[in-house]
C-alpha cells in the first residue's frame, strides 16, 4: 500500500527525525572533536574531513582571511589524491568579493550554489589550475569573536537532504574553536621565543668579558653592555698581544636573537684566535673576514678594533662599518670618522689601518647604534649629532659611561629597547 497517504507522511516523518538525529550526531561528534585539540591543522583538518564525509562531498576547503593583505587564502584543501591542493594553498589567493568564496567573505553570509557554471560568481580558474571540476559548493562564512576568520566550502555534495542550517552551526562552532587554537598557537610561539632569547640573552653573556674595567700599563678600559628586550649582536672584548699592547674591540652583528647569539659566540671565538697572533689590526680584520667569507646570508659585523701600547699612547686604529668613535681631550670632543670599509662578512676587502696618538687624560668613547639611535614615546631619536652634543657638555664627568646610559634611559621615557646599547671608554693616564 505504497499510495496510501498515512503510510507516506508517516515515513517522511520518520526520514525527518533520523536527518535530525544524524544531523545533532554530527555537530556532537564535532564538538567532540572541537574539545580534543589546541593544535590549528589539526582541528581544520579533522572538522572538514567530518564535515566532508556527512555531506558526500568530494572536497572541501578552508580559505583565510588576511586583515593585512585583505585577501583570502586557501589554509585547508581536502580532496582526492589527484587535485593537486597544493596548487590551491601556493598559488591561488582571492580579493574580497572574488569568487564564491569571496562574495561569502564580503556578505558574511552563507551560499548554497547547485550549479556553478550558471552562477557569475564563480572563479573558474581554480579548477583550470588543479583540473578538479567543481559542479556545487557550499560556502559557510567562519566569523569569531573578532570577526571574520574565513569561509569553509563543500565541494560537490552528493548528499541533497542536508540542512544548510546545520553546516551554518558547526561552522560557528568551528569559528570560536579556531580563534582558541590559533590563541593557544600564539601563547605557545611567544613562550618559545621567550625560552629563545633566554637562550640567546645567556650566550651572549657567557662570550663578553665579565670585568667591567680592564687595565695594563697606562691604558684603563671601562664597558657596559645593556641588553634589549629582543637579544641584539651586540659585542666587545680586550686582547693583550703582547706585554706592551692591549686590544679593545667593539662590535654589532647583525642577526637577533639565538641565531645572532649564535653567530656572535662563533665571532668572539674566531677573533680572540686570530687577535692573540698579531698585533695589527688590519691584519686580523681581513682574517676574520676571509673566515665569515661563507657566513649565513644576512650575518654580518661591523665593528673598531684598536691596539693600543700602553707606554706610549699610540693607537693602531681599523673599522669595518662602525659608527665613528669620540676622542675626549681637555680642549673638546672630536669625532674620529676614519676611512674604513664594509662590515666584515660581505666582500673580499683589504681592511686599512689609522695611527693616532693620545695625549695624557685623553680618553676614547666606543659605541654601537642602539646608543643614538634609541627612541621615545614620540618614535623620536636621539640622533647621533644630539648624542655628540650631550658627551661634549658632560664630557667631564667622572663616570661617562653611567652618565650617557642614564641619558638614554631618560631619553627612551621607558620605551623598551629594540637594540642593544654597548659602551666602551679607554682612558689614557700616561
Amino acid at each position: 500500500m505504497t499510495d496510501d497517504p498515512t503510510i507516506t507522511v508517516s515515513e517522511k516523518y520518520l526520514h525527518d527525525i533520523k536527518r535530525k538525529l544524524s544531523d545533532y550526531e554530527t555537530l556532537i561528534d564535532v564538538s567532540s572533536i572541537i574539545s580534543s585539540t589546541l593544535k590549528l591543522d589539526d582541528l581544520m583538518n579533522l572538522v572538514m574531513e567530518k564535515a566532508k564525509q556527512e555531506l558526500d562531498a568530494e572536497a572541501c576547503s578552508i580559505l583565510f582571511y588576511n586583515r593585512d593583505t585583505d585577501k583570502l587564502e586557501f589554509e585547508v584543501a581536502l580532496c582526492a589524491e589527484d587535485c593537486a591542493s597544493d596548487i590551491l594553498k601556493k598559488k591561488i589567493v582571492l580579493d574580497m568579493g572574488q569568487g564564491i568564496a569571496g562574495w561569502v567573505a564580503a556578505n558574511m553570509k552563507p551560499l548554497v550554489i547547485n550549479d556553478v557554471g550558471s552562477d557569475p560568481r564563480f572563479f573558474a580558474d581554480a579548477d583550470k589550475m588543479t583540473g578538479f571540476t567543481t559542479k556545487s559548493i557550499i560556502a559557510v562564512p567562519l566569523i569569531g569573536r573578532g570577526g571574520l576568520i574565513g569561509v569553509a566550502e563543500l565541494i560537490n555534495p552528493r548528499k541533497k537532504d542536508y540542512d544548510i542550517e546545520v553546516f551554518n552551526i558547526l561552522c560557528g562552532q568551528f569559528a570560536i574553536a579556531i580563534e582558541n587554537a590559533l590563541f593557544h598557537r600564539e601563547v605557545v610561539e611567544q613562550e618559545k621565543l621567550k625560552q629563545e632569547l633566554d637562550i640567546a640573552a645567556a650566550l651572549q653573556k657567557s662570550f663578553l668579558p665579565e670585568l667591567p674595567v680592564f687595565g695594563k700599563g697606562n691604558v684603563l678600559v671601562s664597558a657596559v653592555n645593556i641588553p634589549a628586550e629582543q637579544v641584539g649582536g651586540d659585542l666587545y672584548d680586550f686582547i693583550v698581544p703582547s706585554d706592551d699592547k692591549i686590544g679593545v674591540f667593539i662590535g654589532d652583528v647583525s642577526g637577533k636573537g639565538v641565531s645572532g647569539a649564535l653567530y656572535m659566540a662563533k665571532i668572539i671565538s674566531d677573533f680572540r684566535f686570530i687577535a692573540l697572533q698579531s698585533d695589527s689590526p688590519e691584519i686580523a680584520f681581513n682574517r676574520l673576514n676571509a673566515m665569515l667569507a661563507n657566513a649565513p646570508r644576512g650575518m654580518f659585523l661591523t665593528a673598531v678594533y684598536i691596539i693600543a701600547d700602553v707606554n706610549t699612547g699610540e693607537l693602531k686604529v681599523s673599522v669595518a662599518g662602525h659608527p665613528p668613535f669620540l676622542r675626549i681631550g681637555n680642549d673638546g670632543v672630536y669625532v674620529e670618522d676614519m676611512a674604513g670599509a664594509p662590515p666584515i662578512g660581505i666582500l673580499p676587502v683589504e681592511y686599512p689601518m689609522t695611527v693616532i696618538h693620545l695625549n695624557k687624560g685623553d680618553r676614547l668613547l666606543l659605541f654601537t647604534d642602539g646608543v643614538y639611535e634609541a627612541k621615545n614615546r614620540d618614535s623620536k631619536r636621539i640622533g647621533f649629532d644630539a648624542f655628540v652634543d650631550f658627551v661634549s657638555t658632560n664630557k667631564d664627568e667622572e663616570n661617562l659611561i653611567k652618565a650617557v646610559t642614564d641619558y638614554v634611559e631618560n631619553f627612551s621615557e621607558g620605551v623598551a629597547r629594540a637594540d642593544d646599547i654597548t659602551l666602551l671608554e679607554v682612558k689614557w693616564l700616561g
